[in-house]
């Protein structure tokens, strides 16, 4: 694969300077309060150009989460066939998390403000379905049932929870601790609980 040329590099560092900007104004003066025009002004950029990297204020802050489900597809579906769901979800979140920690600072701001943000808590809660869906149709496969399985969805449903509760005590600890780890010790609580 050929490495991207110079206006894909363009474009990626476009993207990543609006991101920046938003996220900044965002924590300065409140999601709600700024708007597409403040982040195009201070970016130098038109508005209708602050919509060619990004559909909604909203994806600003949310965006990433189908590159990380992504990211979560190809780790599931590296792990061995063999493997019991709950290691090769340990895994892919190993992964996952450390993806999450080299976006650190933005990561930590993004967080701040879903918690802060009622429009954006609400949004984050429903692309959380996407990863329980994702996780439900990988353990699926491993076992050979459908995905609506009862057992596959509620698996599904508390690694998320498990995965949402690891991010908070992250985000809670200033990112300090180690996000894998945080996510061992919430999945050894569901294990415990539901078993393999």
């Amino acid at each position: 694969m050929s490495p991207p040329g110079l206006r894909e590099r363009k474009k990626v560092r476009t993207a990543a300077k609006i991101e920046e900007i938003a996220l900044r104004l965002f924590s300065e003066r409140g999601y709600d309060a700024t708007t597409v025009d403040e982040i195009a002004a201070e970016a130098e950029i038109a508005p209708r150009t602050f919509f060619r990297y990004f559909p909604s204020k909203e994806d600003v802050v949310l965006g990433h989460y189908e590159q990380r489900m992504t990211l979560l597809r190809s780790a599931l579906a590296k792990r061995p066939g063999t493997e019991a769901p709950m290691m090769a979800l340990r895994h892919a979140f190993h992964e996952v998390g450390r993806d999450f920690e080299a976006h650190h600072e933005a990561l930590l701001r993004r967080t701040m403000l879903i918690a802060t943000t009622p429009s954006l808590r609400a949004r984050n809660l429903e692309l959380q379905i996407g990863w329980e869906r994702v996780i439900a149709e990988a353990i699926a496969a491993r076992r050979g049932v459908e995905a609506n399985d009862m057992q596959v969805r509620l698996v599904a449903a508390c690694a998320v929870a498990a995965m949402r509760v690891a991010l908070e005590r992250w985000v809670t600890a200033g990112g300090t601790a180690s996000l894998p780890e945080q996510f061992d010790r919430c999945l050894d609580l569901v294990e415990r609980g539901l078993g393999d």
